[in-house]
């Protein structure tokens, strides 16, 4: 096996933190809303991820149309992920595959990358 590939199948293994499981749990809709996850990789690098389901970004744009908002919705500044639907099932299947692909900040937004503990 390459070092690369081995590399990558070492570091889907991560915990992960909902925020639908934590705060309110019974008030999210699974299928049409957006939440905030963390990812913490076995290496310890540390991710913060907002995440929207796919029902969410039509809400999203009928809200802003609704307030005049984003040029009457003409425009939406994204998330940084997009699901079916927000269940930990969908969202680690999600992260686990796309780590399989390469790192979260290659494969999604820089920016979601925070510095390890003791990198600073």
């Amino acid at each position: 096996m390459e070092e690369k590939e081995e590399n990558r199948l070492r570091v889907t293994e991560f915990k992960l933190w909902l925020e639908f499981e934590e705060v309110d749990p019974d008030s999210w809709d699974k299928e049409n809303d957006f939440a905030n996850i963390h990812i913490e990789t076995a290496d310890g690098r540390l991710y913060g991820i907002n995440v929207w389901t796919f029902k969410f970004l039509e809400t999203s744009i009928a809200q802003d149309i609704m307030e005049k908002s984003n040029l009457n919705g003409r425009y939406i500044i994204p998330p940084d992920l997009f699901v079916r639907e927000l269940t930990r099932e969908c969202i680690n299947e999600t992260i686990t595959d796309l780590l399989k692909i390469d790192d979260l900040e290659k494969v999604l937004n820089p920016s979601i990358l925070s510095l390890k503990e003791n990198s600073k």
